[in-house]
């Protein structure tokens, strides 16, 4: 994938330049990655919060609405709360099967990045994205997660075991760093 055209400052050399991964999806990459989103994204939070309060909710109303004691309310309070906390940690594992079962297909992964965007092809299929898809990303210690916003949710998964050399890594993360909002 060429780069734009045009001169480019000459204190950032790597502007301008692509960067290239090769890599194969993993069950865990996409695990890793839901739970990133999770904790760090407004609408990974909204999500994995969501079952628990209509569970402390309903306990709640229920409880109010049968005449329950105290000690009953805590208690159900108490088993129901971890309970839909676990619920939605097995959801997120689903999930991402769910999405590696899909990518699996792809087998290896050929990634080019540059400042307009990244083309992926893989054994089988091939996409091309440009940044204003996916407008934020985070960094966990084995992946780029690339998130489609607090109203998408687009999620693209980008593995750093793909990178030629760790200074592959610091060149994507410059090219992402100008082009989206670290979360």
């Amino acid at each position: 994938m060429d780069t734009r055209g045009g001169e480019f400052p000459q204190q950032d050399t790597d502007f301008g330049t692509a960067v290239e991964f090769v890599y194969r999806m993993t069950a865990a990459d996409f695990e890793e990655a839901l739970r990133a989103r999770a904790r760090r994204s407004a609408a990974g939070r909204l999500q994995a919060l969501t079952a628990p309060v209509v569970g402390a909710v309903s306990v709640s109303v229920f409880s109010v609405l049968q005449d329950a004691t105290l000690l009953v309310w805590g208690i159900s309070l108490v088993l129901t709360v971890p309970l839909m906390f676990w619920a939605t940690g097995r959801g997120l594992r689903t999930m991402a099967r769910r999405l590696f079962s899909i990518m699996d297909s792809y087998g290896q992964c050929r990634m080019v990045a540059d400042e307009r965007g990244a083309v992926t092809t893989g054994e089988h299929a091939s996409f091309s994205m440009d940044w204003t898809v996916f407008p934020e990303y985070l960094e966990t210690p084995g992946l780029f997660v690339l998130l489609g916003g607090d109203r998408a949710t687009g999620v693209a998964v980008l593995p750093k075991r793909g990178a030629q050399g760790p200074a592959d890594v610091d060149r994507l993360r410059a090219i992402l760093d100008r082009n989206l909002k670290r979360l």
